[in-house]
């Protein structure tokens, strides 16, 4: 038998190339997330130009690319309710390089679409809750109703021929509506369209004739007379446009719907990273200057933990797996 302390030489000179690489990596980690982030970072959009993901995307992508030295690419990838930049940002390079700015259709698709190739629980890491803004009823100015009551008793006279935009199948918008139609218990038909802009601009044009949306798309046109606002979406009103009553207080009570905005990593992105993200990001929003731009847009900021976001996560999944049940939603 060889001698005690010979075998455990042995067993050290074999271990020690092994333990030094290990710690090599270690350090070599901790080194690359020093220096992170070491390249231009690409920021998935997974909706179109021009609505509150990409309004939030860009802001903090301006923003973030003055922190960190660094450009901040932000790349819309719009298509199926934004499962598909959604589906990209969860096969890209868990390293910080990517990231997903989502809106609250991340929670919502898992519960419409069969066969996702992406898990949000099991694929994403979640890094903060950036914000969330109450959405604006609002119609054509051709249509017959000068208040919520009134729509209501429309859409009950003229079952399924009055129509409402979306911006897409799956999409807040479309969702937000369907929760109203519910709870209203009213029937309108479903026009969608390529994105929020697109909707916005068929309500403007009467091709459609209620839109339920973020603050931020129908705001700016309502001086024009174009459109009628009816409420908003929050439990409380809006400051900027105190004089539009809630949808509660004008005719549905209890109803309350806010769309959110968060940002996501890659599974198994290091958690240094995703620390580094979220603080840089909440320190962003939470400047005087950026909150500030977040306010015109009827955007309430958070930035909170990752635990905190992957918890909030968790339960909006589960809420809108349970409003699409009830309300019998499909996409075809």
């Amino acid at each position: 038998m060889p001698n005690p302390s010979i075998r455990t030489a042995v067993i050290a000179a074999l271990l020690f190339p092994l333990l030094a690489d290990s710690v090599l990596a270690q350090g070599n980690a901790r080194a690359d997330m020093g220096q992170y982030p070491s390249r231009p970072v690409r920021m998935i959009v997974p909706l179109a130009p021009g609505g509150g993901s990409d309004i939030v995307g860009r802001i903090l992508a301006l923003e973030l690319a003055g922190l960190w030295g660094q450009t901040v690419v932000v790349d819309n990838r719009p298509g199926a309710g934004s499962t598909v930049g959604t589906a990209i940002a969860a096969k890209s390079p868990a390293d910080g390089h990517t990231t997903l700015v989502s809106s609250s259709s991340i929670a919502i698709s898992p519960a419409l679409y069969q066969g996702l190739p992406f898990d949000v629980r099991r694929d994403f890491t979640g890094v903060t809750l950036i914000a969330s803004q109450p959405s604006m009823l609002a119609v054509h100015s051709s249509v017959a109703a000068a208040s919520l009551p009134e729509l209501i008793a429309l859409a009950k006279a003229q079952r399924g021929k009055l129509t409402y935009a979306s911006a897409g199948p799956g999409s807040a918008t479309h969702l937000g509506t369907e929760l109203l139609k519910y709870a209203a218990g009213i029937e309108v038909l479903h026009v969608p369209y390529r994105s929020a802009g697109q909707a916005t601009t068929a309500l403007l044009t009467g091709e459609a004739q209620i839109l339920l949306t973020n603050m931020a798309s129908v705001l700016p046109h309502l001086k024009s007379g174009r459109i009628k606002a009816l409420g908003v979406s929050s439990a409380k009103r809006s400051p900027l446009a105190p004089e539009v009553p809630t949808i509660a207080e004008a005719g549905v009570p209890g109803f309350e719907y806010m769309t959110w905005y968060g940002m996501l990593v890659p599974a198994g992105t290091p958690r240094p990273i995703v620390e580094r993200i979220q603080a840089d990001t909440a320190k962003i929003i939470q400047a005087p200057q950026t909150r500030g731009r977040f306010s015109t847009q009827g955007l309430d900021v958070y930035g909170n933990a990752p635990s905190e976001f992957q918890a909030y996560l968790g339960a909006e999944l589960a809420k809108w797996d349970k409003v699409i049940r009830a309300t019998g939603v499909r996409v075809e």
